[in-house]
């Protein structure tokens, strides 16, 4: 007899449908997998076996047959077996053939059929919802997970007995009580913290409303790491379509599994992390840091500490807000819609352009502007020079509060949500040139303005564009329907590296009246 079950892949973050098909027919007892599967969908059969016999049925001694269709897609990982052994028992007529393919099932199983907590389940019932299955059984770990998706009965199940009296109509065991959450014991990081720094405090209320790109570089002990950990602070809330997206990331990498993630990632890999582990990789490929930071923060300390080739991997994540990962025939492609902030000293002592005290050479310093890939700097929108407070600063009161802050972006991502309304972007970060072209008109004056800076080299192609993505930010946040003339020179005055000879305004400057002097 034939049976079949739905279940679903986790190829890289979303779900593929894959329908379980079982024949038992007449012959030596033999059980066979087919559809390319990898060895934990192979090793399934022992663990299916062991399962259905330790649940109270009988497993068949006949020639058993199970293909996972479609036979292209690769089959990675246990998340199978509940599926393959209710397909066994509908095919040897212990459970409902029909009723079983009213369900999608998804869970590993143990040797007594318990079934173990599986990564992905909020993957697998969004792909439930879309193929319009209306019932999923699934671990009663990830059962509130899954129930994230609406417009499904989730049953979360503990063996395989109660899954297959589910199947036969008994009623779903209800789900399980959130996991409690741990009381805050202390308040979480907010700009009031912070003493001086008023370039780096604007510069971060600019880059969290147009959701820019930002390097933070200045002597060790300045405050540039203590900045860049405020930034979520002072984020907008996400959308429930956003938190969605980014909980079923983290589920499928294996690192939530309760409830609905509400708060924006903030990502801190350490700078010995390969291109792999940022970008995403591995066989199967697996999503890396830039994807575990989509709709959030991916903050990189001490940049230039980081392999090159780790930084030249975020070059198309972000141009494009996507990684896209070939293995053979197949390209996958990850989300990275996040905003990069890092941070660096300007020379590998630490104290270029404070009094005397550096100690490198030319060919030190050289080597270390170096280290820092030119491609992926022209990429980001805000480059601030941090410096040491004076003692008057650290004495006084803070430049804003994290909740005044987070009030002036709010008032600020409306307004760009109301002006890109009808347009793919979500926010000035993400305005393309002909969007640019059509929402930020200049002046005369301050066009030339930006000529006379791409004529004298201070200005790529590129900065010229994102440094108008920040002049609208500028002109959002004094709730300025043009951008003028000051917005642009702001917006140019937060692209100057101090001490970076060559680099972007670093070979030409700000006069005070606004000239670039070369």
């Amino acid at each position: 007899m034939l049976a079949r079950v739905c279940t679903f892949a986790i190829d890289g973050v979303d779900p593929r449908q894959v329908w379980v098909e079982v024949d038992i027919r007449s012959g030596l007892p033999a059980f066979a997998i087919v559809g390319l599967g990898d060895a934990a969908v192979r090793e399934s059969r022992e663990r299916v076996h062991s399962a259905i016999d330790n649940s109270g049925y009988e497993f068949p001694q006949r020639r058993i047959t199970a293909n996972l269709a479609p036979a292209f897609l690769r089959k990675v990982g246990p998340g199978f077996d509940a599926a393959l052994a209710l397909a066994v028992l509908a095919a040897s007529e212990q459970i409902s053939a029909k009723a079983v393919e009213c369900y999608a099932v998804f869970g590993e199983l143990s040797l007594t059929g318990a079934l173990r907590d599986s990564p992905g389940a909020l993957a697998v019932a969004e792909g439930a919802r879309r193929a319009t299955i209306g019932r999923l059984i699934v671990p009663r770990e990830r059962a509130r997970e899954a129930a994230l998706v609406g417009g499904l009965q989730v049953a979360g199940v503990a063996t395989l007995s109660e899954a297959a009296d589910v199947v036969m109509g008994s009623q779903p065991p209800p789900l399980p009580p959130p996991k409690p959450r741990p009381p805050a014991t202390r308040p979480g990081p907010d700009l009031a913290d912070i003493r001086g720094q008023a370039a780096g405090v604007l510069a971060l209320q600019i880059a969290a409303a147009g959701e820019h790109n930002l390097l933070l570089e200045g002597p060790p002990g300045t405050g540039k790491t203590m900045l860049a950990r405020r930034l979520p602070s002072i984020l907008p809330a996400m959308t429930r379509a956003e938190a969605l997206e980014v909980t079923r990331i983290h589920s499928v990498a294996g690192l939530h599994a309760d409830g609905l993630l509400t708060s924006r990632p903030f990502r801190a890999p350490h700078h010995t992390i390969s291109p792999a582990g940022l970008v995403g990789g591995g066989s199967p490929p697996r999503p890396g840091e830039a994807t575990l930071a989509h709709h959030g923060v991916l903050f990189l300390d001490e940049l230039a500490e980081f392999q090159r080739s780790s930084l030249d991997a975020l070059r198309q994540p972000l141009e494009d807000g996507h990684v896209t990962i070939v293995r053979g025939q197949r390209a996958l492609s990850f989300p990275t819609a996040f905003m990069l902030v890092a941070a660096t000293n300007p020379c590998p002592c630490g104290f270029a352009g404070v009094g005397d005290r550096c100690r490198c050479g030319e060919p030190e310093l050289r080597r270390h502007q170096r280290r820092l890939s030119g491609p992926l700097l022209d990429r980001l929108d805000l480059l601030v020079n941090v410096q040491r407070p004076t003692e008057a600063e650290l004495r006084g009161p803070p430049a804003t509060t994290s909740s005044a802050a987070r009030e002036r972006v709010a008032d600020a991502r409306e307004r760009q949500r109301a002006r890109l309304a009808a347009t793919v972007a979500r926010c000035n970060g993400e305005m393309d040139v002909r969007l640019l072209r059509r929402l930020v008109p200049l002046d005369a004056r301050t066009d030339q303005l930006l000529g006379r800076a791409y004529a004298v080299g201070a200005l790529s192609a590129r900065g010229r564009h994102r440094v108008l993505r920040v002049a609208r930010t500028i002109a959002d946040l004094d709730r300025s329907p043009r951008v003028t003339r000051e917005h642009v020179l702001s917006a140019l005055a937060l692209r100057q590296r101090a001490g970076a000879p060559g680099e972007e305004l670093g070979a030409a400057s700000l006069g005070p009246g606004g000239e670039l002097v070369a």
